[in-house]
């Protein structure tokens, strides 16, 4: 069909067609890149995803397994922290319950060993209470009155101003049978201060000293008690803490008459 084509045409038709190439190439390889850009853009984002947050990712990097206790208090475990004043309270009431445990056993050991011996002996008799008050004060001290409970109910009540105990160094409380047991003596002892020349300011000083023993008495045994006031301390002490008590017991075999009967009020 192009053969009547003249030859110079054919070379304007086609030097027009490469320049329309030349010119529409541009424009594809522009529009190829468009269309390729929301792909890249998709890839970049996912690519590109914002990580965690630095204080985050260390926030979670340094939890710790177990928080440590802060300064002055004492770790319990996971439970929590105990504080000085609760762990002292805790120690002191665990010290006191340890004491007391201490002397339950003490008891326990002296009535094992009493109430073995009374069965290899064959005694079964009734038990004896011997309970003396011994003044080893110094005259700057002067007796005023001791009041003696057995299980909590009146033993004995002397007075200086009845008794004359004031002077005395001994002084017989009680010396009566007993139930076989375990028996709690309270005691109560008053002193009045006895100062002169210098010291005469003493006499307007009044002391009270308290005190408990608890003790067992055991079938066909005498027990002996021996309740000591004493200075405790040194030259430094001050008068006021001075005045202390202290017991003393012995057993001795038999207690003379039969029977037992409750310590009655002196």
């Amino acid at each position: 069909m192009f053969r009547n084509v003249p030859s110079s045409m054919w070379v304007r038709t086609t030097s027009r067609l490469a320049v329309g190439a030349l010119v529409l190439s541009p424009l594809v390889a522009s529009a190829q890149a468009t269309k390729a850009k929301p792909a890249a853009s998709a890839a970049t984002a996912t690519s590109a995803a914002p990580a965690p947050s630095a204080p985050a990712a260390s926030a979670a990097a340094s939890v710790p397994a177990a928080s440590a206790a802060p300064a002055g208090t004492l770790a319990t475990g996971t439970t929590g922290t105990m504080d000085q004043a609760t762990y002292s309270v805790r120690l002191r009431d665990l010290e006191q319950r340890i004491n007391e445990l201490k002397e339950q056993i003490r008891r326990s050991h002296t009535r094992l060993a009493l109430l073995s011996e009374s069965i290899l002996s064959g005694i079964t008799a009734a038990a004896k209470a011997e309970v003396v008050f011994e003044n080893e004060m110094s005259s700057a001290f002067r007796l005023k009155r001791i009041v003696a409970l057995y299980d909590g109910s009146p033993l004995a009540t002397k007075t200086d101003e009845k008794d004359n105990i004031g002077d005395m160094k001994e002084i017989p409380l009680y010396n009566e049978l007993v139930q076989p047991g375990d028996h709690t003596l309270q005691v109560l002892i008053e002193y009045q201060g006895n100062g002169y020349g210098i010291f005469s300011y003493l006499k307007g000083y009044k002391f009270e000293v308290r005190s408990s023993r608890s003790f067992t008495a055991i079938e066909g045994k005498t027990i002996q008690l021996r309740v000591i006031g004493y200075e405790q301390g040194g030259p430094t002490t001050p008068i006021e803490e001075k005045p202390a008590v202290r017991f003393t017991e012995k057993y001795n075999v038999g207690v003379g008459a039969a029977g037992a009967k409750k310590p009655e009020t002196k």
